[in-house]
């Protein structure tokens, strides 16, 4: 299997106080350690953002770059989001993996879309995706939780909507109340990227209903290692194999972070748990 990681399962992440952020040098040894082939880019900041001085820290642990999570803001009528997507095109190789931001910090409180915003969102879905083409770029759309395309019905309108291609997202997309094996079945063809995480169904369920806030559950557990949840992992990997995917599996489980975990614990141990299990499906 093609399988990178993510710096957002070591915690590091782009929201202001999200947990302690783990220092790169850590990350990417340990990622090195485990067998991963590549990782995401994460947060600003957290690798160099010249591509010569970033290929080559990534290379010193013989790791590529898969592509980057882009939060952009794409239903506002009186805003083009396509400045800010030329430079993260211009900046950062691999998969240009989009969120629907909704301009606010955090992923615990978003807007609903008026009629005129689901517009503007589709026509920049629908553009980008010819920009992206254009420049022989591969795009995809990441329904998340805390941005305007979360629930069921939000995706399968992108999907009837726009041609953008998806990013299968196992966590994000049962939280925001999709079943991910149905997604893989109904819509393979246009998966182009995968974020593999197993979830506690019950605090899924929680944050679904309002009862917690996003960011409480996922320091409380809400992504288990790969086999310790309660999603089909084998499933939506076999569907998507027998429908000819032929991107990654990135390893993408969140995490909160109260402080440095020790050698060979927290993150690196979940991590470990999970590539695990996923060579065990081989055999």
């Amino acid at each position: 299997m093609r399988v990178a990681g993510a710096p957002i399962s070591w915690g590091v992440c782009e929201v202001p106080g999200w947990g302690h952020q783990m220092e790169p040098g850590r990350v990417l040894g340990e990622m090195r350690d485990l067998g991963l082939a590549a990782t995401e880019l994460g947060p600003a900041g957290f690798l160099p953002a010249a591509a010569r001085a970033r290929s080559a820290l990534l290379a010193s642990y013989g790791l590529g770059l898969v592509g980057a999570f882009v939060p952009v803001v794409l239903h506002d009528p009186d805003y083009d989001p396509m400045p800010e997507i030329d430079r993260a095109m211009d900046a950062v190789e691999g998969v240009l993996v989009l969120a629907a931001a909704t301009g606010l910090d955090g992923y615990d409180t978003r807007p609903v879309l008026d009629t005129e915003a689901w517009s503007a969102l589709l026509a920049n879905l629908d553009a980008i995706t010819a920009r992206a083409a254009a420049r022989g770029r591969p795009v995809t759309l990441h329904p998340h939780v805390g941005t305007v395309v979360e629930r069921r019905d939000e995706v399968e309108r992108v999907l009837d909507g726009c041609s953008v291609p998806l990013c299968l997202d196992t966590g994000h997309l049962l939280v925001g109340g999709t079943d991910p094996v149905w997604l893989a079945h109904f819509a393979a063809p246009r998966i182009t990227h995968v974020h593999l995480k197993d979830v506690d169904a019950g605090l899924a369920q929680q944050v679904l209903d309002g009862e917690v806030a996003y960011t409480h559950a996922v320091r409380d557990g809400l992504y288990r290692p790969l086999g310790n949840g309660d999603i089909d992992i084998p499933g939506i990997i076999r569907t998507l194999e027998g429908a000819g995917y032929e991107g990654w599996y990135v390893m993408e489980q969140d995490t909160v972070l109260a402080g440095e975990p020790a050698a060979g614990e927290g993150p690196y141990d979940d991590v470990r748990r999970s590539l695990g299990f996923l060579s065990g499906m081989s055999r």
